[in-house]
């Protein structure tokens, strides 16, 4: 009983990797529109009765095709860069952290330049599967890397802690004039809040990886279309540098 039970796992896995490989091929030539599943069948050398058995229709087809696509991208990050949820214990330093970010942006645009993906993942999967959808797609894989790899490079920054000078803190001033004491030397005023400071981190790092998320898919557009490599991906990477940096005070 148990071989029967591991045969018919093994047909199934068979049937439905098949009918993924074949409906890739179509869906993105001739592309989703013009893919019928008759054809996809054919071409995956089952029944439609098989392609029925394993998916409600076209669209749930689909729906397995940019599923494995967007896990493929994540495992391309993930190998070039390591467990990236667990960059914190990993990152031994900000340039470590900062180093892995941009590797994991190079990963991506790697991985999204494999024939048809950005097409899939982002022209075809927002029209097919509605725009919720496809953003949750890439919430459980490319996203979910990128915001362990900001969450380390954020956390190891340097610069965002206020350095210790040797000057009183505003709270030592008080106590001392309070005391009668006279006025102490060093910084007068308080230090000015920085950009951000009145955003909780998590917030922070969710908007931070929603834009940037953004702005490599942008970057992944743009090659697929035929734009110059290197001012794209030298752009990505000061992109990078830049949301690293110390934040500024207002």
């Amino acid at each position: 009983m148990q071989e029967t039970r591991r045969s018919n796992a093994e047909r199934t896995l068979a049937t439905r990797t098949a009918l993924v490989a074949a409906a890739r091929e179509l869906f993105v030539d001739p592309g989703y529109a013009e893919a019928s599943t008759p054809q996809i069948a054919a071409a995956a050398r089952v029944t439609r009765g098989a392609l029925y058995h394993h998916y409600a229709d076209k669209r749930d087809l689909f729906r397995a095709v940019v599923e494995a696509e967007a896990e493929a991208v994540a495992r391309e990050i993930e190998a070039r860069t390591g467990p990236l949820a667990s960059a914190h214990e990993v990152a031994a330093d900000a340039l470590d952290a900062r180093g892995m970010l941009i590797e994991g942006a190079r990963a991506y645009l790697d991985a999204m330049a494999v024939p048809g993906r950005t097409r899939l993942l982002l022209v075809d999967a927002p029209a097919v599967l509605g725009a919720a959808e496809a953003d949750a797609l890439d919430a459980r894989h490319a996203r979910r890397t990128l915001r362990a790899g900001l969450a380390a490079a954020i956390d190891t920054t340097p610069g965002e802690a206020a350095p210790d000078d040797g000057a009183p803190d505003d709270e030592a001033r008080a106590r001392h004039a309070r005391d009668g004491g006279p006025r102490l030397a060093g910084r007068d005023r308080p230090t000015p809040p920085r950009v951000g400071d009145d955003v909780a981190q998590d917030d922070r790092l969710d908007a931070l990886t929603l834009l940037l998320s953004a702005a490599f898919d942008r970057a992944a557009l743009a090659l697929d279309g035929g734009a110059p490599p290197h001012p794209v991906r030298a752009a990505v990477t000061e992109l990078v540098d830049r949301v690293c940096a110390p934040r500024t005070t207002r």
